[in-house]
């Protein structure tokens, strides 16, 4: 069982109050809201017109199936920048000073099929607080058993090919949050070591604005479009699979890259390193430089700011951006970046690589229980399930990285 995991800066480091000092310094000396400013609101109506429309013209178009096809994909990526641009920052209380904004705005995440109760407990309590700790942050339990993001974690032989086949997986990503992973989440015990107690309110409200989401995305077309229902289905099926896929790709670029580490807290359940140190070890960027990424990403392409500063609106990220990184490297902390989205796609597709087939042709018993190594097996591998955790064997000698 997981142990509540502290952070101990054994290091008395003072970056995060330094950085904190030198962007809380950025916005008085220059007179900026650290709150959502007119570009912001303009991207923020831009997206919302643009999932409104082309849903419309989804409902009411009746155009043939190649076009009907393409609007569905636009709808599903529309809806995925929409969470980005919007959702995510209201839900942080980063988009307003005031929260009745806030809270509205958080309301349009119940309507792209995903509940924001839900998602603030799993990503800004938990995800942020623990970010890459195995059995803690769930954000890295994808797809268990098919895809491996930590080295924590055993290995199996289809995960050997995880870096050809998570790509598919990820566009699964958005079908299982709108029929599973919110129900599941919202009724498990605990979110890693996070006790679950709900208001009696937020399970008629889960079940509720599911409904509605039911009914616009599923029972309107039914009932308004001239579509028998396995048409219907498809251009359903493309519109979630995009939207996934948009999901999938942008959230594991942030942690799941050469660079990014994945600590384990010690017996005691303790990090020796402070809480902003962490994050800069798990967390990176990709495509500082360009606005098409900052302006459909909502921010999540700098997520290094934004695990530091999360209720800073994403807007701001690109100066913040530059007063992280040059105090990181003034307290020799790594700021990792890939260039381009191309790069950090490359990177993650080696990290999926390295986590997988290369983990299992080094060691495929890596973090086996003894219980499971003593299981009767056949007398040909006896003798190598004996020998795994034999001292002289280099790679398991305390403190050697492992594949």
């Amino acid at each position: 069982m997981a142990k509540k995991v502290t952070f101990i800066n054994t290091s008395k480091s003072t970056f995060y109050a330094t950085v904190r000092k030198r962007v809380d310094f950025y916005f008085q000396d220059n007179d900026i809201s650290i709150h959502a400013n007119n570009a912001m609101w303009f991207k923020a109506l831009f997206f919302l017109t643009g999932l409104v429309c082309l849903y419309l013209l989804v409902l009411l178009g009746n155009f043939n199936a190649y076009i009907t096809l393409t609007l569905a994909a636009l709808v599903g990526m529309f809806g995925a920048f929409v969470g980005f641009n919007i959702c995510h920052d209201a839900i942080h209380k980063a988009f307003s000073k005031n929260q009745r904004v806030n809270k509205a705005l958080s309301f349009i995440f119940n309507l792209i099929g995903a509940s924001p109760y839900v998602w603030n407990i799993c990503h800004n309590v938990v995800h942020h607080t623990y970010t890459n700790i195995a059995g803690h942050d769930e954000d890295i339990d994808v797809a268990p058993g098919l895809i491996r993001f930590s080295e924590s974690e055993t290995v199996n032989k289809i995960q050997r090919y995880q870096h050809f086949y998570a790509f598919i997986l990820y566009s699964f990503a958005m079908l299982s949050w709108v029929f599973r992973k919110d129900y599941k989440k919202f009724f498990q015990k605990k979110i890693g070591e996070h006790v679950l107690v709900h208001p009696r309110s937020e399970y008629f409200k889960l079940f509720l604005y599911k409904g509605i989401y039911y009914f616009l995305f599923i029972a309107l077309p039914l009932i308004v479009m001239p579509v028998t229902w396995w048409q219907f289905l498809i251009g359903f099926m493309v519109m979630q699979l995009a939207q996934g896929l948009v999901l999938g790709l942008v959230f594991q670029l942030a942690h799941v890259v050469e660079g990014t580490s994945f600590p384990s807290p010690d017996q005691k359940g303790n990090i020796e390193e402070a809480w902003a140190e962490h994050q800069m070890r798990t967390t990176a960027n990709f495509s500082c430089d360009s606005k098409l990424a900052a302006f459909f990403c909502g921010g999540l392409n700098r997520q290094i700011e934004h695990h530091l500063f999360p209720k800073i609106c994403h807007i701001h990220y690109p100066e913040i951006g530059k007063i992280v990184k040059e105090t990181a490297l003034e307290f020799n902390l790594p700021y990792i970046e890939s260039s381009t989205f191309g790069a950090a796609l490359v990177s993650h597709y080696k990290t999926l690589r390295r986590l997988g087939k290369n983990a299992y042709q080094e060691n495929r018993y890596v973090n086996k229980s003894s219980c499971m190594l003593t299981r009767k097996v056949s007398p040909a591998y006896q003798y190598v399930i004996s020998d795994i955790h034999r001292p002289e064997e280099p790679w398991t000698t305390p403190g050697t990285p492992r594949a």
